[in-house]
């Protein structure tokens, strides 16, 4: 990338401070021109370190959202996230599946840089399987840990299941979610035990609420927990990835919708839509939401082979290199800091969150991380 969200940050606050009509939906603003009056502007909306919630869904369809285009499923809470912040159009990841994206989310650097190219365990955790994010890689939680956030991570992790690969051993004073790449929905009886189990830190139990409604509901108790320090909370809901399934209260919400898999994964959208709006709404119970940086986006595209996801009007979907493999939604929203109700069009890439986080923060990340 010529530019990131690393300077991006800057030129969005400047397109507020400086009042630039229509600049954010059609080009650039150079980093050269109001550079440094920018970065002033943005160091005096900086009260002190900001909240970082980041919501990173998987597998969700580029037009899967009402704020991307859908008519068929209403998604009031994301919708009123991108109405308080910034849409992008145009945001990039660095692979069409899920472990290679992450490890790339994660690291700031294209994943091949150190040899993460594939998928890693898949439903199920096999003891033999030895891939993981290189524990010689520094993630951004490990870096907010180290200066002071409380660090949280509620979701699919997909990134070793191996002991050395924990989320508690990559930055995550907290963990509750599950290590390989899927798992049900809801309770699997001892004997039909495909999916990796659901842990709390290191220790394994048996999840009984909706998955999707448990990884919301543990992440408002984080906010809550850790409203009076700055906090980073990490959400990797498994919505919207196979299996498809959602609750009956869910699934009512489209009786218009016969097909039952299209129902279904209407009501799995449904209910990661109410997911944000709870951690939304935790923000707003603790007074923090002014303070905090909340950013929604997906690992991929959605797959062409559940015929249920779309991501129109793009080519193809999740496991190719085209548009609809690599180009998701994305969200900023901070308020007071970033203008609400901005639209930016330029290519914008996942592998920018980790020095627009730690730039938020006010930490000066050392050359040699290299990112890229």
């Amino acid at each position: 990338m010529t530019h990131s969200i690393h300077s991006l940050l800057v030129t969005l606050v400047a397109l507020s401070s400086f009042n630039i009509s229509g600049v954010a939906e059609n080009q650039i603003i150079s980093p050269n021109k109001k550079s440094m009056a920018a970065k002033s502007a943005l160091l005096r909306k900086i009260k002190r370190p900001p909240n970082i919630v980041l919501i990173f869904a998987d597998d969700l369809g580029y037009a899967d959202t009402g704020v991307y285009g859908s008519k068929t499923i209403p998604t009031p809470n994301i919708d009123a996230l991108a109405k308080r912040g910034v849409r992008f159009t145009d945001a990039y990841v660095t692979a069409g599946t899920c472990s290679p994206s992450r490890a790339g989310l994660m690291s700031g650097r294209y994943q091949q840089r150190f040899g993460f190219e594939f998928n890693t365990a898949g439903a199920a955790i096999t003891h033999r399987e030895s891939r993981g994010l290189d524990p010689a890689v520094i993630t951004f939680p490990k870096v907010l840990q180290h200066t002071g956030y409380a660090t949280g991570m509620f979701g699919k992790w997909h990134l070793g299941t191996r002991s050395y690969f924990h989320p508690n051993t990559r930055g995550f004073d907290d963990f509750f979610g599950f290590l390989a790449g899927a798992h049900g929905y809801f309770p699997v009886k001892k004997k039909e035990r495909v999916y990796s189990t659901v842990m709390r830190n290191k220790t394994h139990l048996r999840e009984t609420e909706y998955l999707t409604d448990a990884f919301a509901r543990e992440t408002v108790r984080f906010i809550h927990k850790n409203k009076d320090k700055p906090f980073f909370a990490y959400v990797p809901f498994n919505a919207v990835h196979t299996p498809i399934e959602a609750s009956k209260i869910y699934r009512d919400r489209f009786p218009d919708v016969k097909n039952l898999q299209q129902k279904t994964y209407n009501a799995m959208v449904s209910a990661l839509d109410d997911a944000v709006g709870a951690i939304v709404g935790a923000l707003k119970e603790t007074q923090t939401e002014k303070n905090t940086l909340v950013i929604f986006m997906n690992d991929n595209g959605g797959p062409i082979y559940t015929r249920v996801q779309s991501n129109a009007p793009l080519r193809l979907g999740k496991l190719f290199l085209f548009e609809g493999g690599i180009r998701v939604p994305m969200i900023m929203s901070w308020a007071g800091v970033l203008e609400a109700g901005s639209i930016y069009r330029q290519p914008v890439s996942s592998l920018d969150i980790y020095p627009t986080l730690c730039e938020a923060a006010g930490i000066t990340l050392p050359p040699e991380l290299k990112l890229d």
